[in-house]
Formats: C-alpha cells, sequence, structure tokens
C-alpha cells in the first residue's frame, strides 16, 4: 500500500436525497476526501461495516430505517460503535438533537448546509476522534505491559522438571488477580501455591508482585502452610487496599517421605486424583488473607503414592455469572472431569482439565482462570 492510499480518509453519506449526496461529495472531494454514499440506512449499515470509514454523515428523516434507527444498530455493532456519526437534520427541533446525542452522534449539521461548515465540523471531530484513539492505543499499550511483566514473572514449568506440574493460566483482563508460583523448598519438597486477589485491575496485578515476594520470603522448611498462611496475612493486612482480600492454596508435597500439607484461605478445595481409587476434594477451612487480624486456618495431611496427581484451581474455573452459581455448589464438575483424565501426558494435563471443565459447562470464560495440575 503506498503512502498516499494509507492517508486517505473516508467519510460515508447516507442520505436518501440523492441531491444531498451529489453536494457533499463534491464539497468532500474537493477537501481531498474519499467519499461513500448510500441512500437508505441499510445499505448505509453494510457499507460501514464493509468499508470502516472514518467519519458518518447521517440523515435523519428517511424512510424505512431513520436516521436515529441506523445510528442505534451501528453502536450496537461491534465493527461500527466507533465511527463518529454527525446527524443531517432539518428540524431545529431541540428534542430530536438531544435524541441523536443520546444514541452517539457527535455532532449535528443543519440544512440547508454550507460547505465551509461541513468541512470545518468534518476536521474537528476527526481531530477528536484521532486524539481519542491515540490515548486508547496509549493506555492499551501500557496495560499490555503490564499484562506481559505478570506473565513473564510467573514460574514455566520447564523452568522446574522436578516439580513435575503443568499450567494453565489465562487473564481475562489485561491486569489480572490469580496467581501461582512454585517453590523448590529442598531436593524432594515442593510447594505449590494458587491464589485470587479479588478484582480485575492493576492493583491487584501489583498485588501478585507483593505476594510473590512474600512467599519467596516465607515458604520454609521451617513452616508448614498454615504457619504460613498466618504470617502472610499479617503483612498483607498493611499493604491490601481498602476492599480487597486474597483467596489461596498453599500446598507443600514431600515426595521422600509420601506425605502432602494442604491449608486453604477460603479458597476452593484441593482435587486429588489417586492411581488407586476415585478422585476426592480436600477440605480445608480457613479465612480470607488480607482482611482481618485474627485469622483461622486448617491444615489437611495426607499420604500419597507415585503417579498420584492433583490439581489446585482458581474459582474461575466453575464459577460463572451467567449461572449464578458459586464454586462450592459447581464442585461436582471437577469430579466428573477427574475421571476423564487416565492417560493424558503431564504437560497437557492443566489444559486439558480445564477444557473438560468448561465443555461441561458449555459458557465462555468469565474471570481469570488458572489451573495447576502436579503428578506425584
Amino acid at each position: 500500500m503506498s503512502l498516499s492510499q494509507q492517508s486517505l480518509i473516508s467519510i460515508l453519506i447516507i442520505d436518501d436525497e440523492e441531491i444531498n449526496v451529489l453536494l457533499l461529495e463534491e464539497t468532500l472531494s474537493l477537501s481531498g476526501y474519499t467519499t461513500l454514499s448510500a441512500t437508505n440506512g441499510s445499505d448505509g449499515r453494510a457499507i460501514a461495516r464493509k468499508e470502516m470509514p472514518d467519519l458518518i454523515l447521517l440523515d435523519i428523516s428517511m424512510p424505512n430505517e431513520d436516521g436515529f434507527e441506523v445510528l442505534a444498530k451501528l453502536k450496537l455493532d461491534s465493527k461500527t460503535n466507533h465511527i463518529p456519526v454527525i446527524f443531517l437534520t432539518a428540524s431545529t427541533d431541540v428534542g430530536k438533537k438531544l435524541k441523536g446525542f443520546e444514541l452517539g452522534a457527535v455532532d449535528y449539521i443543519v440544512k440547508p448546509f454550507h460547505s465551509l461548515e461541513v468541512v470545518a465540523r468534518i476536521n474537528l471531530h476527526l481531530k477528536l476522534s484521532r486524539a481519542t484513539n491515540a490515548v486508547i492505543e496509549n493506555q492499551a499499550r501500557k496495560l499490555q505491559q503490564i499484562a506481559e511483566a505478570q506473565t513473564n514473572f510467573l514460574l514455566q514449568p520447564e523452568s522446574l522438571p522436578d516439580a513435575k506440574f503443568s499450567i494453565f493460566y489465562k487473564s481475562l483482563h489485561e491486569a489480572g488477580g490469580d496467581f501461582y508460583d512454585v517453590i523448590q523448598i529442598s531436593k524432594k519438597i515442593t510447594c505449590y501455591v494458587v491464589a485470587d486477589i479479588s478484582g480485575h485491575d492493576i492493583g491487584s496485578s501489583f498485588m501478585t508482585s507483593a505476594l510473590k515476594a512474600l512467599l519467596k520470603q516465607n515458604v520454609s522448611l521451617i513452616y508448614t502452610p498454615m504457619e504460613t498462611m498466618h504470617l502472610l496475612n499479617s503483612i498483607m493486612r498493611e499493604i491490601m487496599p481498602p476492599g480487597k482480600f486474597i483467596t489461596a492454596c498453599i500446598t507443600i508435597l514431600n515426595r521422600e517421605t509420601g506425605m502432602m500439607q494442604i491449608c486453604n484461605a477460603a479458597h476452593p478445595p484441593l482435587l486429588y486424583i489417586p492411581q488407586k481409587g476415585d478422585p476426592k476434594l480436600i477440605p480445608c477451612n480457613g479465612d480470607a488473607l488480607g482482611v482481618f487480624k485474627d485469622v483461622s486456618f486448617e491444615m489437611q495431611t495426607i499420604a500419597v503414592a507415585p503417579n498420584d496427581n492433583f490439581i489446585i484451581y482458581t474459582d474461575g474455573l466453575i464459577e460463572r455469572a451467567t449461572r449464578q452459581k458459586v464454586w462450592s455448589s459447581e464442585l461436582w464438575r471437577l469430579l466428573e472431569a477427574a475421571g476423564k483424565m487416565g492417560g493424558v501426558d503431564l504437560s497437557k494435563r492443566a489444559v486439558t482439565f480445564k477444557d473438560y471443565v468448561t465443555d461441561v459447562n458449555a459458557e465462555e470464560d468469565d474471570d481469570d482462570i488458572v489451573v495447576m495440575a502436579v503428578e506425584i
């Protein structure tokens, strides 16, 4: 594409009076704009969708679909809702003008129009549109940088092969609140952490960095998962913004002794999948982190065997706002999915388990999701 082609600015005219279309085409062409035209709303919307003009001049009074209907449909379409629309009207009725603004028009031009006014208003709104788009693009870049930084500090399975885990991580927005980490305490002892920081804003993503640093300092041979939870709560209470909290599951696996310690802070229960026997959920009650000074946690210690598996996850895996169900009522879905996991390679276990669960839901994800699958 040549530079001249890249710099062309197109204006779509939708007006059922052909004389108006011809006059506007001539005016805009003399000012260097490329024009597109339609004499009814349906055709105009189709052209807008296909050609993606920089701005639309839209007549209010048209048969079949009037300008208000056309604008409403343009704004409902994700491909065209960002295109600025200027109404063309012969009416002096303030109510009609206000209705146009409420539907999303950026301006109006009264008929009969003056060519210099038309060009001036178009220039103004193209400048405003470009400035707005530049701000949006700049903010999107910044959020993308945050998302990339957040993803980069999350440990990948190949970085710690002795930990024998796979991961599925999905942030619904640029700044996610779900978090995981794996810490090799000693050659045979590994700590696995999955947490969910309330909210999907930038503040939540910053809290994940703080949580990672705190875990590095407070996960140790000398602390049980329960003791680590108490330490985390004491510190997070001092730095958590009002109204935010953390749910978490901390699991310490000793592959030498075949023992596993599990502690939850208001988090969904760990799913244990033994080689011999049925999958089961390991209940562990506990308070959320970062809210109360006095908290209590339960800790479960279970015996495990080589080639057993367990899965830790966040509530976004099974909760769906459309069903208005909390995770505690949806746990049966996990047990059903666990029954299909036989023979799945470890490297694909987390994503496969997620697919099994969400296939059952048959709904789009509406929250951050972490699924960590671990082999003993």
